[in-house]
């Protein structure tokens, strides 16, 4: 396992257009992901110890953002024979456990985590209702004890996006377990 951190990418980037499968194959294209004000994204896994440690934290700030009018997708990269339980069906049986409501996607063919510049597990973005990128770091500032939390940035940058205030510019890269290229 390889700990990496996520790159510096403009505010600003464009979303790239894409269509992607849940784990039961029901094909979601990005234009209609987007909630009134934008659009939470995740690229994540199941077996990533950073990203186990904070899927109960982004799950409440999915459910937080859509009360906010901004919906939330997770895209798992990390579909690799070397690591099965990042497998569809692992997938479906994470979406149960951990009652994931919101679009939790395969990508196998790696594309879109290549064009996002995703590099860790969790990479977060923040998208708003022009699929522009207004952030892309860190959930928090302890990604090991949720106790421990002074400063919830992601949480600030969805209350700010909504209420379509300035997003803090200074954004502390996400960390987690380099994603498994093929």
């Amino acid at each position: 396992m390889v700990l990496l951190k996520s790159i510096d990418i403009p505010l600003g980037t464009k979303l790239p257009s894409f269509t992607l499968p849940d784990p039961n194959g029901q094909n979601f294209k990005s234009q209609n992901l987007f909630g009134p004000k934008g659009l939470l994204l995740a690229v994540t896994c199941n077996h990533c110890p950073y990203a186990i440690a904070v899927w109960p934290r982004f799950l409440a700030l999915a459910n937080h953002a859509k009360e906010l009018g901004i919906n939330t997708t997770a895209i798992n990269p990390n579909i690799h024979p070397d690591y099965p339980d990042d497998a569809p069906d692992k997938m479906a049986e994470k979406i149960k456990e951990w009652n994931i409501n919101f679009p939790y996607l395969v990508d196998e063919s790696q594309e879109l985590a290549k064009e996002l510049k995703a590099q860790c597990t969790p990479d977060i973005y923040l998208y708003d209702g022009e699929q522009k990128l207004v952030y892309h770091g860190r959930i928090d500032d302890n990604w090991q004890d949720e106790s421990q939390v002074t400063k919830e940035e992601l949480k600030q940058a969805i209350n700010a996006l909504a209420q379509g205030k300035v997003i803090e510019a200074k954004q502390h890269p996400s960390m987690g377990c380099s994603i498994k290229w093929k």
